[in-house]
């Protein structure tokens, strides 16, 4: 296969440097607007990658027909523009999805901007030309990109028409949606300039001492054709900075300002980086997305907003901004998880449990900017993974019971972490005893 690609674009070269003229009249592919006959092979790029698929070719038959209108434009020498809008008629669902389709007549909807690089003028009368863009579509109502790469050949029928022969090979960039595939279009564009004739240049003037009339004669004038002055050797005053304000008026001639600033940029006095016109707080370093203020500190605590976890409420910072809990508050909290008890092997709670639950579910109606951390631990006796599991289920019960009492769940969270995190030596039971717990941690943050 890469044997007849390289055969393929050998003979177009050889045929450009055969055909190539010269003189043949003014150049007049600026703007083409074309239409093309189109076809699409999905097969060959397929069994080109299976290792055990004959690399061949895919028949006509085997392709799939569509159409474009394109537009063509010369962006430098040796260099085009174009953009084509495709339809093709080939079945995407069941060809390049492998989904089940009977619907062989699926159209596909394509937009395709690329640039053209030739290797002779536009006056060539064959040129080849190597392309490279993107593009876009929409196949069987499911969205598609591609990138096109390709060869082709122009050949120029008249000043003002353009036989387009080219073949691409487009790389999927949406699997999902198409395979990669060959792509061959055979089209004729026509210019929509009228063809211009050649310009004749008139003779030289005659020879002009000041043509400018400033003063300054064309021999020593660097503008000889705009009037300036002596001192800037017959130019107009410069503009260093191009800021509309010449240097002689400019405070700042080497950097672009306004003329409200006497040719300065607008001043920033706190050095943030937002300039004045635009900064709520000019004298005070700040931050854009507060309008060049610094970080608001609503409650005014020493810890600012984006830090403090109560923003409108005064805390110190050892407590993220938040106020302290009171001591009693945590005594009680810390008394009620010691009073915690389960049915031994089980997550059900003891009516021993109830007083000390009750209280602290008080607690926390009483005062509903608390939130609870309720952790459950166990000794290692047994298999760890039901030690963890057991002592998650007996925090759930813990929060369960609280959400009873009519303790809203968003301010509790359980968590099991079975033996993981023991107190005491797990070799003697009294170790063990105090492994087997319920911690309780308040907060209001």
């Amino acid at each position: 296969m890469k044997q007849k690609l390289t055969l393929l674009l050998s003979f177009m070269v050889l045929a450009t440097f055969a055909f190539a003229q010269k003189d043949k009249g003014s150049c007049n592919k600026r703007k083409l607007i074309g239409i093309h006959l189109n076809s699409i092979d999905v097969n060959s790029p397929k069994t080109w990658k299976d290792n055990s698929a004959p690399k061949a070719l895919a028949g006509f038959k085997e392709q799939d027909l569509g159409f474009s209108l394109s537009y063509w434009q010369t962006v430098a020498k040796h260099l085009d523009f174009s953009a084509k809008t495709t339809m093709m008629f080939h079945n995407y669902a069941a060809i390049d999805r492998n989904t089940y389709s009977t619907n062989y007549n699926q159209v596909g909807f394509e937009v395709e901007p690329s640039l053209n690089a030739y290797a002779f003028n536009d006056e060539s009368l064959f040129n080849a030309f190597l392309t490279v863009g993107v593009g876009a579509g929409v196949y069987s109502n499911k969205f598609g990109a591609y990138v096109p790469t390709g060869v082709g050949m122009t050949a120029n029928l008249s000043n003002n028409s353009y036989f387009i022969l080219q073949a691409q090979y487009r790389f999927t960039l949406t699997k999902d949606v198409m395979r990669d595939n060959l792509f061959y279009s055979l089209g004729i564009a026509q210019s929509l300039a009228k063809e211009k004739p050649k310009v004749v240049v008139p003779p030289p003037p005659p020879p002009v001492v000041d043509r400018d009339n400033d003063g300054v004669l064309d021999k020593d004038d660097k503008c000889p054709d705009v009037a300036g002055l002596a001192k800037y050797q017959g130019c107009p005053i410069p503009d260093t900075d191009g800021d509309g304000l010449n240097d002689e008026q400019d405070k700042c001639p080497t950097v672009a300002g306004t003329a409200k600033y006497q040719g300065c940029p607008v001043p920033d006095t706190d050095g943030d980086g937002i300039n004045d016109e635009q900064d709520k707080c000019p004298t005070e370093k700040g931050l854009a997305r507060y309008q060049g203020c610094p970080i608001p500190d609503t409650d005014k605590d020493g810890v600012n907003d984006e830090e403090d976890k109560c923003p409108a409420v005064a805390g110190p910072a050892s407590n993220q901004g938040c106020p302290e809990i009171e001591k009693a508050v945590i005594e009680k909290v810390n008394f009620a998880a010691k009073s915690i008890q389960f049915q031994t092997g089980s997550a059900k709670l003891l009516p021993a449990s109830n007083k000390s639950l009750n209280e602290l579910a008080a607690l926390l109606l009483a005062d509903n900017t608390l939130k609870i951390e309720i952790d459950g631990h166990t000794d290692n006796t047994g298999s760890a993974d039901r030690n963890r599991e057991l002592s998650q289920t007996r925090a759930m019960a813990v929060k369960e019971y609280l959400a009873g009492k009519g303790i809203d769940r968003s301010r509790m969270n359980a968590m099991g972490f079975g033996p993981d995190k023991p107190l005491a030596d797990n070799k003697t039971a009294a170790g063990r005893a105090k492994n087997r717990r319920t911690e309780l941690v308040v907060s209001n943050h």
